[in-house]
């Protein structure tokens, strides 16, 4: 009896996730039936759990689409790069286990995959930043040098 119960809650749960999604897609009457007829069924209630899972990972997508989101495998892989940037940009040594371990400890987390969309958004941010930032002090440096070895330089930049 319990079982049905939970049953129940997740169908209902994945029924509320279906209608918001469609809500947030602004879909109108008719093309959420187009959408259900495809599946072969009139009403939402009619899908099982699967059925509406496997559409609400379809309907997810075209969220994340539409709002521009990126998916958490891509901004993983632009972590990686921007931390292999900045290990490029100061001579150090790279390698997938060191970019992950930086990720890691740079959120406090114990395991890559687990760190949250914000948390790579602002990982991503802040190592492209220490790179520009490198390169727009070794500019400066550079042109000061240049300055001062031909002489040129009486005040301060």
């Amino acid at each position: 009896m319990g079982e049905n119960k939970t049953m129940d809650q997740i169908h209902r749960g994945l029924l509320k996730k279906f209608h918001t999604l469609c809500g947030v897609l602004h879909m109108t009457e008719d093309q959420k039936k187009d959408l259900l007829s495809s599946w072969g069924v009139e009403s939402s209630r009619d899908l099982d759990q699967h059925q509406l899972i496997d559409i609400c990972a379809k309907l997810s997508e075209m969220v994340n689409k539409k709002q521009g989101r990126a998916t958490l495998d891509q901004l993983r892989k632009r972590v990686i790069a921007a931390i292999g940037s900045w290990l490029r940009a100061t001579y150090q040594s790279q390698g997938i286990n060191k970019i992950k371990g930086i990720a890691c400890r740079a959120t406090g987390y114990d395991d890559f995959n687990k760190i949250p969309r914000e948390r790579l958004y602002n990982l991503i941010a802040t190592f492209n930043n220490k790179v520009k930032d490198s390169q727009s002090v070794d500019s400066l440096t550079n042109a000061m040098l240049m300055q001062s070895i031909m002489g040129g330089s009486k005040g301060e930049a």
